[in-house]
Formats: C-alpha cells, structure tokens, sequence
C-alpha cells in the first residue's frame, strides 16, 4: 500500500473525509475507490459512496477478499446510515466471517457492532445483545469502543434500564472524547437527550404529568396497575396482559383506567370504544359483550364491575391504577416515534421494523405528510422519508421493543 493511500486512511479513521480526498480524489485503483466511498459517505453522499464503494469491490482481485470483505461492511454501515432495512444481513455475516479469518479483527468487530445496531432497529433485543457479547470492548479502539457502547444504550433504553444506560452513556462519552469524532460526540449527545426527555405522560386521578424514562421504569416495579398506551398492554408488578390486538378492549381498559377509582359512564365508554355519539340499545348490547372479553383478559390482574352509571375496575393485587401514554399522541405515533432519530428512512425499512405491512406503513406516512408532520425526497429505490419538528418526540416507550416483564 504506498503512502497515499496510507495516509488517506488514517484521515479517515480521524474523522477528516475531506483530508482523505486531497490525497486519493483524483485516483481510480481499487483501494482508492474504497477510499474514496468512504469519505463520500463521512460526508453525507451516501449515494455517491455506495456506487463507489461497489465499484471498488469488483475492482479488487479474486485474491483480495478482506479488501472485498471491507467494503461490504462499507456498503452495510451506510445501508444502516440511510434506514434500508433490506440489505442482506447474511451477507454481512459472510464479510464478518472473512475478516475474522484473515485476523482483521478491528473490521470484524465494526461489522459486529453494525449487526446488532441493525437488530436493535427492529426490535431483536436478545439477538442484538448475543452480537456485542462476542467482542471485549476493552480491547477496541476508542471509536468502535463509543460505537459499542451506544448499542449498549440502546438496548438498555428499550430495555427500560436506566442505570446501565446511563452508565454506558458514560463510558461512550469517554470513548468519544478519546476518538475525537465529532459524528460519534454527536451520537452521544442525541443519546443522552433521549434519556433525558419526556418518555410518557402519566394520567392518574384526573391528573396529568410529563414523566422521564427512569420515572417510568419506577412506575413499572412501584406496585401499580399500568394501563400502558405505549405498548397497549396492562400490566401489575407480576403479570402483563397484551391488548395490542385487541383495540376496542384497550379502549375500554384505557377509559377505565382514567377514571379510577371512580367509574365511566356507558356514555363515555360507548363513545371512546365504538366512536358513538350517542349511546343507544344496540351500543349498549355491544358494550355489554365487549365488557365480558375485557372482564375475561383482566382476570388475573383486575375486576370489571358493572355500576349504576357504567363500569369500574378495580386492580387484584396493586393500591392504584394508573394511564401511561405517549407524550403526544397521534394514530401513527410508531412511525413518528422511529423518524424522530434525525435520520431518512425509507417506507420498507419502516415496515420492516414496526412488523407492519408496506401499504400500512405508506398510507400512514401519506397522512403524515398531508398533516405536515413528515417530509419526503428522492424517487424510486432513494425515496425517504424524514420527519418534521414534532415537540415531545422522541420517546423510547413507542420503539420496537418489549416491555419487561419482571
């Protein structure tokens, strides 16, 4: 490898795309090519560093495949960039295997490390964690160390574990500040402002309240019975009932739950559940019906008890309940929720990551975009949509993840 070359790399791996492209702009060979992508992407042309990036894998021999192998995990760290969920991750998993047994073990841990972002999007916690506890962060240089460690963050926010996010917040910033990468201090920064803003609102006793991530993981474990419009789930300290197909019921549940201790009137739950103005014989044979499924799903957790003026419930095990709902509610607040990350995902990738159908997903961003709450660009394969300023967003209780369930 001569010392442009050289040189240009260890621009790149400093952050300096364009101290990268003084040296090898002008270059057509393989390695050059690669070079060339790279920078390209550091700088944002993520469509320009893909076709250089594929250009300089079919540039290089037959008996270069580490070369090959490294501008695979190229083209995957920006197909996670851009939000395309559909690259091959089989094929990331052969460049990894690659690396690994040609003793490239810095590449071989970044493609490790894109793996499990890349599970972490789509809601494979476990998976994502089995990826990272392959590799020794110790031994990583500080950027893949910070890149580790915000994966780390990620699954201990979807995990709602505040502790062991923050403290890998701690040791990412670090990292970070030791690699000297303004992108990575920025991915620390967008880290941390998650942690620390509005997760949910609590609805409690007719009260309301704006409540941080570490607040509602102390919601969970405190003994009261969460009726969750996050997850549309109710949920005591021992057990969880999903609703999350059933949204007549988690209507009912929810508008109970607003009430107590008190009841809801028929009225309110005819209007809430069925979207009925006006409460007559045939809503109320259909509440009474909806009511004894509700009463049947919830048994273990709470009763449903008819009053004179409508239904109560009242928890088995826990002192209140109490409503969990996201800071701003929308009908696609999912989707909301995923493009508050800053970046251009496309329509399949949201689809992909929401387990949701493609029409579903494009319809729903459709009638975003017509409210002015996302933005599109691009056509054909580069179409992507990004949001536009939606206050009280981002919130992790909307990302694809489990609630847990101890």
């Amino acid at each position: 490898m001569d010392s442009l070359i050289t040189a240009a790399a260890h621009a790149l791996a400093n952050g300096d795309p364009l101290g990268a492209l003084n040296r090898v702009a002008l270059r057509e060979d393989a390695p050059a090519l690669a070079l060339r992508g790279i920078a390209m992407a550091q700088l944002g042309d993520l469509v320009r560093a893909k076709a250089l990036l594929k250009s300089a894998a079919r540039t290089f021999g037959p008996k270069e495949a580490v070369a090959r192998a490294r501008c695979l995990v190229a083209e995957a760290e920006i197909a996670l960039v851009s939000r395309d969920l559909g690259w091959s991750a089989k094929a990331l998993d052969g460049a990894q295997a690659t690396l690994e047994a040609h003793g490239d073990r810095l590449n071989a841990a970044h493609a490790r490390n894109l793996t499990a972002r890349r599970l972490l999007l789509i809601g494979r916690l476990d998976e994502a964690e089995r990826a990272l506890a392959e590799q020794d962060p110790i031994r990583l240089p500080p950027a893949l160390r910070a890149a580790y460690e915000l994966a780390i963050v990620g699954i201990a926010i979807r995990r709602l574990q505040t502790k062991a996010a923050h403290d890998a917040l701690i040791r990412a910033a670090q990292a970070a500040r030791e690699a000297g990468i303004p992108a990575l201090g920025a991915e620390v920064e967008y880290a941390s402002a998650t942690l620390n803003a509005p997760a949910a609102r609590l609805i409690a006793r007719g009260q309301e309240r704006l409540l941080l991530l570490d607040e509602v993981e102390a919601l969970l474990s405190s003994g009261a019975l969460v009726v969750d419009g996050c997850r549309n789930v109710v949920r005591d300290a021992k057990g969880v009932v999903s609703l999350a197909t059933r949204p007549t019921l988690f209507a009912l549940a929810r508008t109970l739950g607003e009430a107590s201790p008190g009841d809801a009137s028929r009225h309110t739950l005819v209007a809430r559940a069925f979207h009925g103005k006006d409460a007559d014989e045939s809503h109320r044979a259909r509440l009474r019906v909806e009511m004894g499924r509700l009463r049947v799903e919830l048994r273990e957790l709470a009763e449903v008890s008819a009053t004179k003026q409508g239904f109560t419930l009242k928890p088995r095990r826990a002192n209140e309940v109490v409503v969990l709902v996201p800071p701003v509610e929308n009908q696609h607040s999912a989707v909301l929720a995923l493009l508050a990350d800053g970046e251009s995902w496309s329509s399949s990738a949201l689809a992909i990551s929401l387990d949701a159908s493609p029409r579903t997903v494009q319809r729903a961003l459709e009638q975003l975009a017509t409210e002015g709450k996302v933005q599109s660009f691009g056509q054909g394969r580069s179409h992507r949509w990004i949001a536009s300023s939606v206050p009280g967003f981002p919130t992790s209780l909307l990302l694809p993840a489990p609630l847990p369930n101890g």
